[in-house]
């Protein structure tokens, strides 16, 4: 999968398609899920244009890595998870269930979630 930049995370970050921001810094956003699959149901968006965690870890800086991750905590924070805790989800190609061409990560909870997969 390359990338796209007119894939619909792109569109969002140039501020072509509006979101609901939890909050931006540098080089993430934080918007809420347009289709939410959970009571708390949020994205989180690197700035560059990274396919996948494969992609990102290889080329992103420092800075991006650390932005990302921290961009987890402030999520827990925010949406007051810490105590029942949540699910990270990040989804690569075609076979993981990746949909858009740009690394995102989903943030779930507010409830009981059930098994991470079903056979």
């Amino acid at each position: 999968m390359s990338y796209n930049d007119q894939n619909i995370f792109a569109k969002i970050l140039r501020g072509d398609i509006p979101s609901t921001k939890l909050f931006e810094d540098d080089h993430v956003l934080v918007i809420e899920d347009a289709f939410p699959q959970a009571s708390v149901h949020v994205l989180i968006l690197p700035k560059g244009q990274y396919v996948s965690m494969t992609d990102f870890t290889a080329h992103a800086g420092d800075a991006e890595m650390v932005a990302m991750m921290r961009a987890v905590s402030k999520v827990v924070e925010i949406k007051n998870l810490s105590e029942n805790g949540y699910r990270l989800i990040a989804n690569a190609g075609d076979h993981g269930g990746q949909e858009v061409p740009h690394l995102h990560w989903h943030i779930v909870g507010g409830e009981k979630l059930g098994r991470m997969l079903s056979k």
